[in-house]
């Protein structure tokens, strides 16, 4: 029987830009974003054990469905390659579930990185995010991990290049914005507005959104769609947003659809600084700094 054991980070990401597009046929919205990962992170460690297709998932922070992340990870890998090795995972939940920054997502593709390497499977990059699309639609950037544009659904992922390693503070109001209830959110606002703006290519998009990443955090003209209704809604992310801001943030804006908001800051010092005010006021507060890739990334 194979043993062995794999230790894997899972890293969750921010928004620091989403557009929100028109409804699609299938029921979905088109959305423009620049995800980025930052280093704040479950972690996992993956075991073979005795038993043929057995799957012991432990999670003391939270209480899972029987259909998960993870068990769609082991479940993709095992009908990918054969492998029906037992395995145990043992899951630290950090990332707050429902705050916009894709923590389940990265637990699964990390999870199926993690099955790649510790079994030598082989899988190429284009394989794990094919299969990463069954652990959900924003999946794949976690595969990849580097800053990207991503379009369509979240399927279409085109990364803009070096990363900047700027630090940051993320703040978690409390508040259990669902995507669901964004988006009905967003759209009840926009009811009645017919107007036909012209519409940029994705190459357009992609270009702009390259030279803001470029320039100083303070120059930035990202934005999230969904801030405005999420913020008015609920008191507490305008809070926390205006508290970043007066902390020294050069940028701070919501991530996905809620409830997370975070500040990007020019050093690490003013970082430092703005987290020690902040860690008094909120009690879910993390300091971060923006990854190049995820450490389980093929491309690593």
């Amino acid at each position: 029987m194979f043993s062995g054991k794999i230790e894997i980070s899972a890293p969750c990401k921010i928004n620091l830009h989403l557009n929100v597009k028109e409804r699609r046929p299938d029921g979905y919205h088109r959305i423009e974003s620049l995800f980025h990962l930052i280093s704040f992170s479950d972690s996992i460690s993956v075991a073979a054990v005795d038993g043929t297709e057995s799957l012991r998932l432990i999670c003391r922070e939270m209480d899972l469905p029987a259909d998960n992340t993870v068990s769609r990870a082991v479940n993709a890998f095992r009908k990918k390659t054969g492998i029906k090795t037992g395995l145990e995972v043992n899951l630290v939940k950090k990332v707050p579930a429902g705050a916009g920054l894709g923590g389940g997502s990265s637990d699964g593709a990390a999870v199926l990185c993690g099955l790649n390497r510790l079994f030598s499977a082989g899988l190429s990059a284009d394989e794990l995010k094919e299969l990463s699309l069954e652990i959900g639609s924003d999946a794949p950037f976690f595969v990849d991990g580097r800053p990207s544009f991503v379009s369509g659904r979240g399927e279409f992922i085109r990364p803009l290049g070096a990363a900047r390693r700027l630090p940051g503070v993320l703040l978690w109001p409390g508040v259990h914005s669902g995507t669901a209830e964004a988006y009905a959110m967003l759209d009840e606002s926009r009811a009645g507005n017919n107007a036909v703006e012209p519409q940029p290519t994705a190459e357009d998009v992609f270009d702009f959104l390259s030279l803001e990443y470029s320039l100083p955090p303070d120059k930035w003209r990202f934005y999230n769609s969904f801030t405005p209704v999420v913020s008015g809604r609920y008191p507490a992310v305008k809070k926390a947003l205006e508290d970043l801001k007066s902390a020294g943030a050069l940028f701070c804006e919501m991530s996905g659809s809620g409830s997370s908001v975070f500040g990007i800051f020019g050093c690490g010092k003013d970082s430092a600084k703005a987290f020690k005010i902040l860690s008094e006021k909120w009690r879910m507060c993390y300091s971060f700094f923006l990854l190049d890739f995820s450490e389980m990334s093929p491309h690593n």
